[in-house]
């Protein structure tokens, strides 16, 4: 009788203040305890907003301006999530001065984050700090102070920021997965085989991972 792998890669293509990101992961996390599988998560850098400026955009303008949401489409959206989230486990704090910013700096930070092992605390910690408690990720005092708060070297997470040695890997390792065809997030691969895109809900990624399991223990 053959036996189902103990976790299988988990590559996850996201931004940071992506709100349907950190929920699908979220149904993934109660998908994989589901199945009784773990996984080696991988987190890719994908940017909603290249062209953001430095100082950020009121969310409810940019929204409208980005995709015409009304403020009464924004509202129902919020709350969904909200309640959404509340179900998950993660809180969102939405207001009316919420701002979106350009995350490229984070993305830099999650790059090197790899190479010390810590990518992924960073990941939900960055998560946690933008829609839970509302800071500024963009600002490169919050990013040093989140990468702290998980066991990276403050200094050296500064270093990364202000000198820019990660950017140029960055910026490839975006357009690797944009020419792939990926065009919004999130995008969960598993197996490095299957593709899902958008937060697919707990039973559906449980499908899914059971299928991968399966083949895998049967190769």
């Amino acid at each position: 009788m053959t036996q189902p792998p103990a976790a299988i890669q988990v590559d996850i293509v996201s931004d940071v203040v992506c709100p349907w990101c950190i929920v699908g992961y979220r149904q993934l996390e109660q998908a994989l305890t589901r199945v009784g599988l773990g996984a080696y998560i991988r987190w890719h850098p994908f940017e909603l907003n290249p062209t953001m400026p430095t100082e950020g955009q009121n969310l409810r303008e940019h929204l409208a301006e980005k995709y015409g949401t009304t403020p009464e489409q924004s509202r129902a959206a919020r709350d969904r999530l909200t309640a959404l989230g509340a179900e998950l486990g993660f809180t969102f704090n939405y207001a009316d001065d919420m701002r979106m910013v350009n995350t490229f700096a984070a993305h830099q930070l999650l790059d090197w984050a790899v190479e010390q092992n810590l990518q992924h605390p960073l990941k939900l910690a960055l998560f946690t700090a933008f829609f839970t408690d509302g800071r500024d990720v963009s600002d490169h005092d919050v990013l040093v102070d989140t990468a702290a708060s998980v066991g990276l070297d403050g200094d050296a997470a500064r270093g990364v920021l202000e000198t820019g040695s990660h950017a140029d890997a960055t910026r490839a390792h975006q357009r690797a997965w944009t020419d792939r065809g990926i065009s919004a997030v999130p995008a969960v691969i598993l197996g490095g085989k299957y593709l899902l895109s958008g937060a697919q809900g707990v039973d559906t990624y449980a499908q899914a991972l059971s299928r991968v399991a399966q083949e895998a223990a049967t190769v």
